[in-house]
């Protein structure tokens, strides 16, 4: 089996994304259990040039050094952490759908058995 190489762009890419999905975890958990828990994800940012250095070995050429991975990196791993995030927390706290109106399409399609989610309906007025 021929073996895959990757460019010193893609590896930078990918582990500024790995990054992004580690600490929208740790954020996601962490936001779960104290009101300022997602302070911790954004924190964790400020070390993504130490993670990202210790995993690619070398920067791109378009990252001239190593103070500029911060910026260059930035909405790669804000959005993968912004996604993770939200998505460890509703996982931890158990999230359930409210269905406020029976003209909505949510509860349309939960009563119609079209939906897999529970919703707990609740009538308004």
């Amino acid at each position: 089996m021929k073996k895959v190489k990757l460019s010193v762009e893609h590896k930078f890419s990918l582990t500024v994304y790995l990054w992004g999905i580690i600490t929208g975890i740790i954020s996601g958990v962490a936001a779960a259990k104290f009101q300022y828990g997602w302070l911790i994800g954004l924190a964790l940012y400020l070390v993504i040039d130490k993670f990202v250095l210790a995993v690619v070995k070398e920067l791109p050429p378009d990252v001239p050094e190593e103070r500029a991975v911060l910026r260059k990196a930035f909405w790669g791993w804000a959005l993968f952490w912004l996604y993770f995030t939200m998505l460890s927390y509703s996982l931890m706290i158990g999230f359930t759908p409210q269905c406020y109106s029976n003209q909505s399409l949510l509860y349309q399609m939960v009563t119609s058995g079209n939906a897999t989610v529970l919703c707990n309906v609740t009538p308004v007025g």
